[in-house]
């Protein structure tokens, strides 16, 4: 029996290197050896198909991809995934598409169309990919499989048509992609909302026509669901040169641009003429979020918006906005800001050249206020015996990946004996779940930590989707005391980002097809609520004060129940 196992895993070793070396002739007759070993395990099989489409034996591929079908395979990224990264997430629908393609590189035109729509039922994500794939090149004229795929030629089409075509588009793939798409709206309800817009893109702007599919979006439950312009339509990506931050006191301005720093420090109450109450009001039905900490970031950001709030009637001139305002010396004014073009890439957390009003102060800045451009960095406090871990999104570093600076920041904490750890996940807004796995098992394995008291972890509105999947597992698992404000997403909740465009107007949109259910399958939680609550307020943030931190470093009172 030893020498069976010792045989097979070498076997299993010969095949995985062979496949990732693209010796494929070699590869299938490894594969083939280890399926008829283990013929149980979906990876194995999936590994094989692999290798004969490769080789373009579709007929053996096809069998191959049949019980990858009836077996399954473990997702992408996860512990003992037996696959390339960069292989596509080999959910039900992307392998009924690889057994479509084995029916197309067969010549079965009938057969392959069938089973291309068997893909889409099943949820396949990459149309584009199925467009540019050299397999379906006799059958891109097929009229079916061009509606399937969605080839559209825009180029003769009017504005009115285009948008309408876009329109049908994305009710099509919110129906088809959705995890539960009529879990709020029944589908009649839906169907009358699009017919009704449909109706009315003849009268509206482009702006307009974007809210209206952000409305469709809504009622999904889904904070991953987006509504994106085109990245070369700068007139819509134009925005006020201004950061807006929710506090307890109202809405406040945080960081700006040069030609906005007076408005530093400034408390807004209205917008355009309106109060900010009944602004955030109108904008509440485009808001697509898990629960309403969310909506309290995203809103702040969409205020920047002037396109969008020209579109919802809020701003006479899409050009400029009307800021009433309360200045930090007690002075009251109006102040009529230009919006800009947006910045191409990413600029966390403001673009080049912002001055945030933290940097203002006489004071330093508290600890979760620095380095936000990093991913993840820790801090050792002596005086305090604590170690500040703050965790702003879950992805690699370059210079470090996630593993090994786990690895290096629990032996810090092991080499100083340190009596507590802070994870302060309050801006961390996802990434990667299956990249925290090493801080959850080092968690659970150090004593030191892993025991009331010792283990805080900072939450608010903007730790989402990865990160949420994090802290439910550290809620799950450990002994950590929640401090802050409740998280931005659900324990359960539906969210994944494949995003695609809009063939006429080149408009990005989301729409989350999968369910994360990382805590008990009866956990209806709207968020995960801190055990100690100290919500943001102004007045602490203006004197670069972190309630969150004093409320941590008070705690040494260890009474019952606490």
């Amino acid at each position: 029996m030893t020498s069976d196992v010792v045989g097979y895993n070498r076997i299993l070793a010969r095949a995985a290197a062979r496949s990732g070396a693209a010796q494929w002739a070699e590869a299938a007759g490894l594969w083939e050896q280890v399926t008829e070993r283990n013929p149980v395990r979906g990876e194995n099989w999936l590994r094989l198909a692999e290798a004969r489409h490769a080789l373009k034996d579709y007929p053996a591929a096809l069998q191959a991809y049949e019980r990858v079908a009836d077996l399954g395979v473990r997702p992408l990224g996860s512990p003992g995934a037996a696959f390339p990264g960069d292989v596509p997430y080999p959910s039900p629908g992307e392998i009924a598409y690889r057994i479509a393609c084995c029916h197309a590189g067969l010549g079965d035109r009938k057969q392959a169309t069938e089973a291309l729509g068997e893909a889409l039922s099943k949820g396949f994500r990459d149309l584009d990919r199925a467009r540019e794939d050299d397999l379906w090149e006799s059958l891109r004229e097929n009229a079916r499989v061009r509606e399937m795929l969605a080839i559209i030629d825009t180029a003769g089409l009017s504005r009115d048509e285009g948008w309408r075509t876009d329109l049908r588009l994305l009710a099509r793939e919110i129906k088809r992609r959705a995890y539960a798409p009529f879990a709020e709206v029944s589908e009649q309800d839906f169907d009358r909302a699009v017919g009704d817009l449909d109706r009315q893109i003849p009268g509206l702007s482009d702006a307009q026509i974007m809210i209206g599919m952000m409305k469709l979006l809504r009622p999904l439950g889904d904070g991953h669901a987006f509504i994106n312009q085109p990245e070369d339509n700068q007139q819509l990506a134009r925005a006020l040169p201004v950061e807006f931050y929710l506090f307890a006191e109202g809405l406040f301005v945080t960081a700006a641009d040069p030609a906005c720093l007076r408005l530093l420090g400034a408390r807004i109450d209205k917008i355009g003429g309106r109060p900010v109450e009944e602004v955030m009001a109108a904008l509440d039905p485009v808001i697509s979020r898990d629960n309403e900490q969310e909506a309290a970031f995203k809103a702040p950001a969409l205020l920047r918006r002037v396109a969008f709030l020209h579109a919802l009637g809020l701003l006479d001139d899409p050009g400029k906005a009307t800021l009433a305002v309360r200045f930090p010396d007690g002075s009251s004014g109006e102040v009529t800001v230009d919006p800009m073009p947006a910045k191409p890439g990413r600029s966390y957390p403001y673009p080049p050249g912002w001055l945030a009003l933290h940097d203002t102060l006489p004071t330093p800045p508290p600890l979760h206020l620095r380095n936000r451009d990093l991913a993840y960095w820790f801090n050792y406090l002596p005086q305090a015996d604590l170690v500040y871990f703050q965790f702003n999104g879950v992805e690699d570093h370059p210079a470090e990946p996630f593993d090994m600076f786990c690895d290096r920041l629990f032996a810090f904490i092991d080499g100083h004996r340190s009596a507590r750890l802070v994870i302060d996940v309050r801006w961390n807004g996802g990434g990667n779940t299956f990249l925290t796995q090493p801080l959850l098992h080092h968690l659970i394995g150090c004593r030191t930590i892993n025991r009331r008291g010792a283990l805080f972890v900072i939450i608010g509105r903007l730790t989402f989707s990865a990160a949420q999947n994090t802290v439910t597992a550290i809620e799950r698992e450990t002994q950590a005391i929640f401090v802050g404000e409740p998280t931005g997403s659900r324990p359960n909740f539906i969210g994944e980002t494949v995003p695609f465009e809009l063939p006429y107007s080149k408009v990005t949109a989301n729409v989350a097809d999968l369910y994360w259910q990382t805590s008990w399958p009866g956990d209806h939680r709207p968020w995960i609520a801190p055990e100690i609550y100290t919500p943001p307020t102004f007045e602490a943030y203006s004197q670069n004060r972190d309630p969150a931190m004093e409320a941590i470093l008070a705690s040494h009172e260890h009474l019952p129940g606490s």
